[in-house]
C-alpha cells in the first residue's frame, strides 16, 4: 500500500507499506459543510448574547479588529470579506494577537489578510509581547496573573475579534479568551499564565478545572471593552465548519462543542507506533509542531513509538524550551530543571520531557539532526526510513495508527 502525508504547505512525504501489517489511519470526523456566507450572515445578523454587528457598530467612535498570527489556520481573510464592508466610515486598526511568537514575515502578512492587507497595511499593529512600553497593567487576576495588555486594546472604544476554535494542548482550547491572554498581553503575563500549564488538569479539551483557562477567563475579566467576538470551527480540510459570534465567552463555549464534533476522534486501542502528522500551518516550527506531539501521546502505549513528521519551516521556534531540552541528558533532568524555576517555554518542554519518560520520540523533519537530536527527537531524513525502523524494532505484529492532522485531532480512548 503506498500512502502520501503532506509536508509542508505543498509537498509530501510517502511510503509504501506491506498489507500484512495492522495499520490504521485516524482523522478528524466527517461534518457537514454549508455555504460560508449564509453561516456568516447567521452568526452576524443573530448573535449570541450581544447586539448583531450593524448594532454594535452603529455608535463606536473606532474599532480595534484582532487577529490570529499565521502560526493558525483561522479564516481571517474569509471573515473580513464579509465584514469589511460593514467596518466602511469606522475608524479602524487591526492588531496581530502574536502572544510571545515573532511577527510575521512579509508572505505571512499575506496570509492572514489576502488582498486586503495592501488597503490596510498602514492600519496593522503587529503586537509584540516584549515591547513593555506599550503595555497597560490592568490589575491582576485572582491567581495573581498580572494583566498587562497592549495599549491598543486599552485605548479602543470597541474590539471586535475574529479567531478559530481548535483543540489545543493545555488550554484545552484556542479561541476566545486566547486573544487577550495570551493574544496581546504582556510577555511577563503570558510567562504567569503559562506557567499554570505544568499541571495535568491543562489538557486538550479541558476547561473545567484547568487552570490555564480559568485564568485567562478570570484576566479577562479586567478588559472592559464592548467586544465582539467571531469564532471560526474549521473541518478536516480546513474548510468552515462553522461561525459563531457575540459575546466573546458563549460565542466561545458554542464553538467548543463544533469543536469536538470534528476533533474529538474516538479510538478503541491504543498503538505500538503513531505517526503523526503535523499540516500546514502549524508546521511553522517544532515549537508550534509540538501540538503534534501531545496528541498522539494519547494514541501511544506506553514504550511506543511517536514519529513526528512536520516541515518546521522556520526551525526550531522558541529558544528557552529548545535550550532546556538541549542542556539536560535526560527528559528526567528537564523536569528536575523546572522545579528550580520557570520561565516561558518551559512548559513546552515539560510536556515533551514527560512524554520522553515512557515513550521514543522520532522526528521527520526540516531541523538539522545535531540540533533536534539533542531535544530527545531521533531524527531521521524520510518517513519510510523512519517507519521501517520503528517496524524493525517494534516487531511486524506492531499496531500502527497514522494521525493525519496531530496538530488538531484529539485521540479519545477510554480503557
Amino acid at each position: 500500500m503506498k500512502t502520501n502525508v503532506p509536508y509542508g504547505r505543498d509537498g509530501q512525504e510517502t511510503v509504501v507499506i506491506s498489507d500484512d501489517l495492522d495499520i490504521r489511519f485516524l482523522e478528524a470526523n466527517d461534518v457537514e459543510i454549508t455555504p460560508f456566507e449564509a453561516q456568516m450572515d447567521q452568526a452576524l445578523n443573530n448573535p449570541i448574547n450581544s447586539p448583531n454587528l450593524k448594532d454594535f457598530l452603529a455608535d463606536a467612535r473606532d474599532v480595534l479588529v484582532i487577529v490570529n498570527d499565521a502560526t493558525r489556520p483561522t479564516p481571517t481573510r474569509q471573515v473580513l470579506d464579509q465584514i469589511i464592508d460593514r467596518l466602511k466610515g469606522v475608524q479602524v486598526k487591526y492588531i496581530i494577537a502574536t502572544g510571545a511568537h515573532r511577527g510575521p514575515s512579509q508572505e505571512e502578512f499575506i496570509q492572514i489578510f489576502g488582498p486586503h492587507y495592501e488597503r490596510i497595511k498602514d492600519d496593522v499593529i503587529v503586537h509584540d509581547a516584549k515591547k513593555s512600553e506599550e503595555m497597560v497593567f490592568l490589575g491582576k487576576s485572582s491567581n495573581g496573573t498580572e494583566m498587562y495588555v497592549h495599549r491598543a486594546g486599552v485605548e479602543a472604544h470597541k474590539i471586535i475579534i475574529i479567531g478559530s476554535v481548535e483543540p489545543h494542548y493545555f488550554a484545552g482550547y484556542t479561541g476566545g479568551r486566547k486573544s487577550f491572554l495570551p493574544g496581546i498581553a504582556g510577555f511577563n503575563t503570558i510567562e504567569q499564565n503559562h506557567k499554570l500549564a505544568l499541571v495535568p488538569e491543562a489538557k486538550a479539551l479541558a476547561l473545567e478545572g484547568n487552570p490555564v483557562h480559568e485564568d485567562m477567563v478570570d484576566a479577562l475579566s479586567v478588559v472592559k471593552k464592548e467586544i465582539f467576538a467571531i469564532m471560526t470551527v474549521l473541518d478536516k480540510d480546513h474548510k468552515v465548519y462553522a461561525v459563531t459570534a457575540g459575546e466573546i465567552h458563549d460565542s466561545f463555549m458554542e464553538a467548543t462543542v463544533k469543536a469536538n464534533e470534528v476533533f474529538a476522534a474516538p479510538i478503541k486501542e491504543k498503538a505500538d507506533i503513531v505517526v503523526s502528522v503535523v499540516k500546514f500551518p502549524q508546521d511553522i516550527d517544532l515549537y508550534q509542531a509540538q501540538k503534534g506531539i501531545d496528541n498522539a501521546k494519547l494514541a501511544l502505549k506506553k514504550n511506543g513509538i511517536m514519529i513526528l513528521v512536520a516541515k518546521c519551516r522556520c526551525g526550531i521556534g522558541g529558544k528557552a524550551f529548545a535550550d532546556l531540552l538541549g542542556s539536560c541528558d535526560t527528559p528526567q533532568e528537564v523536569l528536575d530543571t523546572i522545579e528550580k524555576g520557570y520561565k516561558l517555554g518551559y512548559h513546552k518542554a515539560a510536556k515533551m520531557a514527560e512524554i520522553g519518560i515512557w515513550a521514543e520520540m522520532w522526528g521527520v523533519t526540516d531541523v538539522e539532526p545535531e540540533v533536534i537530536k539533542k531535544l530527545f527527537i531521533r531524527p531521521f531524513a524520510s518517513l519510510q526510513d523512519a517507519l521501517d525502523k520503528a517496524i524493525e524494532k517494534k516487531g511486524k505484529s506492531a499496531k500502527i495508527l497514522f494521525l493525519m492532522d496531530g496538530g488538531l485531532t484529539v485521540p479519545l480512548y477510554s480503557e
